[in-house]
């Protein structure tokens, strides 16, 4: 599978979206910026409404519907992961090398060694982060109970659209329809530095304040066997990057 590559389409078109949500500049997706802020404002109505206008635009305007329908109707759009829509996957691996080695600094017990975060691996092994990481982007927006059996079709609709990849089709489908549980998620990590990226995209992704989506990141952070510092210290690094991309 080429998870990398569908990430990256994701991320790189979620920029577009921000565009779009902040009204900075002219989107060059032309006519699918309209249909992005119906995604952005419209909850479910608005995802279906708006596909009529993502259907023209290409693949960068299918990308950011993708990112749409996972953000949903989360107050978490507001930045929508703007440091994973600016900076793309790189930047995710940025955030967790930075803060994996501030709380390797803060603990005399804690694992030395330079962090093996995404940006710094071989191809083989970022594929395998990659998809993680999309494994916990997916559970991250059934969090909140809004991803039914409507969002999921429109969810698969946009990412076929994105990759003709069968077999990526089928993880994916899967991954839509299993009930949620962060001890699966957390199956994938199979690695510390793995297990900090899928916290961050999961933290970017989730709206802090909803209860059930507080609820689920503190148990996914329990089942990734993260220690309380680099926790926070991941939380931290997530917000300082949504204020730098501000």
């Amino acid at each position: 599978m080429n998870t990398r590559g569908l990430l990256d389409q994701l991320f790189k078109s979620g920029q577009e979206l921000l565009k779009n949500k902040s009204g900075g500049g002219q989107s060059p997706l032309g006519g699918a910026g309209g249909a992005l802020g119906g995604l952005l404002s419209g909850g479910k109505g608005g995802a279906a409404g708006a596909l009529g206008g993502l259907l023209s635009g290409g693949k960068g305007a299918m990308a950011g519907g993708a990112m749409g329908l996972l953000l949903g109707n989360k107050s978490a759009r507001k930045y929508g992961g703007k440091a994973l829509a600016y900076g793309g996957l790189a930047a995710l691996g940025v955030i967790a090398y930075k803060a994996y080695g501030n709380w390797q600094a803060q603990q005399q017990n804690a694992p030395q060694g330079e962090p093996q975060t995404i940006d710094r691996l071989p191809p083989q092994q970022v594929e395998e982060h990659s998809q993680g990481i999309l494994r916990a982007l997916v559970a991250a927006a059934k969090a909140d109970g809004h991803v039914d059996a409507r969002e999921r079709e429109l969810i698969e609709g946009e990412f076929s659209r994105l990759d003709s990849d069968t077999e990526l089709q089928q993880w994916l489908h899967s991954e839509l329809n299993k009930p949620l549980d962060p001890a699966d998620v957390a199956r994938a990590a199979k690695t510390p530095e793995m297990a900090a990226e899928m916290y961050i995209a999961s933290v970017m992704l989730v709206d802090e304040e909803h209860f059930m989506e507080r609820a689920y990141l503190d148990e996914l952070a329990k089942q990734l066997s993260l220690e309380p510092g680099l926790k926070a210290e991941l939380e931290k690094q997530v917000r300082e990057a949504n204020l730098a991309a501000v």
